[in-house]
């Protein structure tokens, strides 16, 4: 039988969807070609396609994650699990036409489908599952903590609940009533939307909260998350992002016509009364093109620590204790 695959043959809603046939590429080096059986369906999926006025990347594939069995592997390939040979499980993520009965895809988004998941379960996996990773890492969440989950029993949302258990935290979720038994399933503590929010949380986490997670992107969900907050503690203090400073003490500002001068606290002066600062190491300077025929030099930085969103997961947000 052929292969078919699903494309979005215009912008707008499902109806844009249409099933064509397909040829699935002999996997080269590097590449695996996967029979399909299960698909993730995701919002991204749809957002893709949804709007947009560059209509060149019409057909446009649909699909970023896949279960099913290897049915051709390029030579000197291993899947990105290791091994990989033809008829083994596996799911792969980050991909792109996964709508579809095979598809031929990078090895290295390849990995070994878990015995304990059926086809459908391995297809939704990754996707939320990092997710849900990547927001418990940059908050910094750790064993003992105690967090709020903005949409907890969601596919993000309880992907968060499971690996905040696994790290030793405590998880406070909100969700509608009827969604209570999925929170409480995989060990969080329930608390429903709506007016009192703040009131039921305080009243879940007495302790406050060390950071919010929020799946959602609701206006609730941002202004209540501030007022659960637990009192900053010493590793709170670290601010993650670019840029960022924090506004100090009134006691430790600098007055007017002050600025150059240390603070109240600061480290000792030197006799001229700057504050002594540790000597910067220099940049390389790299050759970097400047124009047609032109070469020049420019600073190579080391790239700073940040945070980026992705265009995948992007309505989720996190904040931490104490950020604005």
């Amino acid at each position: 039988m052929a292969d078919r695959r699903w494309v979005a043959a215009d912008f707008g809603g499902r109806e844009v969807l249409k099933q064509v046939d397909a040829e699935v590429p002999v996997p080269g080096p590097g590449e695996v070609t996967i029979e399909v059986r299960a698909v993730g369906m995701n919002p991204a999926d749809f957002k893709r396609f949804a709007a947009g006025d560059d209509r060149s990347v019409l057909p446009m594939p649909v699909g970023y994650e896949v279960a099913g069995v290897i049915r051709a592997i390029g030579p000197d390939t291993e899947i990105g699990s290791g091994g990989g040979v033809v008829g083994d499980e596996v799911l792969a993520f980050r991909i792109s036409g996964g709508y579809a009965t095979a598809v031929t895809v990078p090895a290295d988004k390849v990995f070994a489908k878990p015995p304990s998941l059926d086809f459908p379960a391995a297809a939704n996996l990754l996707l939320a599952g990092t997710t849900a990773a990547d927001m418990l890492h940059v908050t910094n969440v750790a064993a003992g903590e105690t967090i709020l989950v903005h949409g907890a029993s969601g596919a993000v949302g309880v992907s968060v609940l499971q690996q905040a258990k696994l790290l030793g935290s405590r998880a406070v979720g909100t969700a509608s009533e009827k969604n209570f038994d999925t929170v409480r399933r995989f060990g969080g503590v329930p608390v429903a939307y709506g007016d009192g929010l703040l009131d039921r949380v305080r009243e879940a986490a007495p302790e406050g909260i060390a950071a919010a997670l929020d799946t959602v992107g609701t206006d609730e969900a941002v202004d209540v998350s501030p007022g659960a907050r637990a009192p900053r503690a010493d590793r709170h203090d670290r601010r993650a992002g670019a840029g960022e400073r924090r506004r100090l003490p009134r006691d430790r500002r600098r007055g007017p016509g002050q600025r150059g001068l240390p603070r109240p606290g600061a480290p000792a002066a030197d006799p001229a009364g700057r504050r002594r600062r540790p000597r910067r190491p220099r940049r390389a300077d790299v050759p970097v093109r400047r124009g047609p025929g032109r070469a020049g030099a420019a600073p190579l930085r080391p790239p700073g620590r940040q945070a980026r969103s992705d265009p995948l997961t992007s309505p989720a947000r996190t904040r931490r204790s104490g950020t604005p």
